[in-house]
């Protein structure tokens, strides 16, 4: 079943990107379908290898800084650029680069709370934000401690290559629960996001 909502989400998200690509083509500056799109990419980015998510969050970063030079106060673009920097930052193995995005992915949450102030998911990012290098820290380094014990001499080379491949299962484990958990927040903004505005009275 989890299978099945994986491939449901697949299919959405990349209906929304080409969706979104088609009406680019139309009207190349509207900001809602860069936003749109540069959230699609995001999404997409949780079911790639870590090599083509950095490629597919490079590109949602693209869109949804195209969607901000439109309108710069588009709380909802900056939301998803802080979300962007968050993903970009989990998979960046040095803590040194990771911090930069993490500092960017503050300043993104920090725009978008002052933009909409009242929006509680923003502020909860915002929060977030600031655990986040600690997190990194502790996934980097059990992951790397893992590969440590894996890189010590062996006797055998399938009993390496199976330590390797155990590495290397723990890593894609954390970074794809990292990666769901952001996707999970992005996807509640999106849906808090597009609801309608209530009735005049």
């Amino acid at each position: 079943m989890d299978m099945q909502n994986d491939f449901d989400r697949i299919l959405l998200f990349e209906h929304a990107r080409k969706t979104a690509e088609a009406a680019y083509v139309k009207d190349p500056l509207d900001a809602e379908n860069l936003t749109r799109w540069g959230g699609a990419l995001l999404e997409l980015s949780q079911f790639q290898n870590v090599g083509e998510a950095k490629k597919m969050i490079q590109d949602a970063i693209s869109k949804l800084e195209e969607a901000l030079t439109i309108n710069p106060k588009k709380h909802d673009a900056l939301w998803c650029l802080g979300n962007a920097h968050t993903s970009s930052a989990f998979l960046t193995p040095d803590q040194d680069e990771a911090k930069v995005y993490f500092d960017k992915a503050a300043q993104y949450f920090n725009q978008a709370v002052d933009e909409d102030p009242s929006n509680e998911l923003y502020q909860k990012s915002l929060e977030v934000s600031a655990k986040a290098p600690d997190l990194h820290s502790e996934i980097h380094k059990h992951g790397f401690a893992q590969q440590a014990m894996g890189a010590a001499p062996s006797s055998s080379t399938t009993a390496k290559t199976a330590k390797k491949k155990k590495n290397d299962d723990l890593k894609y484990d954390i970074l794809g629960w990292v990666i769901l958990a952001v996707g999970i927040v992005a996807w509640v903004g999106f849906a808090k996001s597009n609801v309608p505005p209530a009735p005049p009275r």
